[in-house]
């Protein structure tokens, strides 16, 4: 079992129940192959720094979970599927950067 992150993009036409629909379809894929939740983050609509299919902005998403590797290959099939995704990022995090987003969440958790 890998630990990874995913940031992900989507369209910034969505609703905000599309929004929540489409989080929890990924998630529940996600679990449904063996993947254990560490935490979603909603970054909300933030504006990009270049125009992505015409946008000039979009709703960010974080997942960071632990699954297998082969996972990873059908998640990102059917990001590229799926047309309200815009953009997506999938890394494998090291013992560093587990610590580092261990601190993030903490520390995020503190001002909350």
């Amino acid at each position: 079992m890998n630990h990874y992150e995913t940031v992900f993009i989507l369209n910034p036409v969505l609703s905000e129940d599309q929004i929540k629909e489409t989080v929890k379809k990924y998630e529940d894929f996600l679990v449904s192959k063996g993947a254990k939740m560490v935490a979603k983050e909603d970054w909300g609509l933030k504006k990009l720094a270049y125009p992505i299919q015409n946008k000039k902005s979009g709703f960010y998403h974080l997942f960071e979970y632990t699954v297998d590797g082969e996972v990873i290959t059908p998640l990102e099939v059917e990001f590229r599927r799926d047309e309200r995704f815009m953009r997506y990022l999938t890394v494998k995090l090291d013992k560093h950067a587990i610590s580092w987003a261990e601190r993030r969440r903490a520390k995020l958790k503190q001002k909350a």
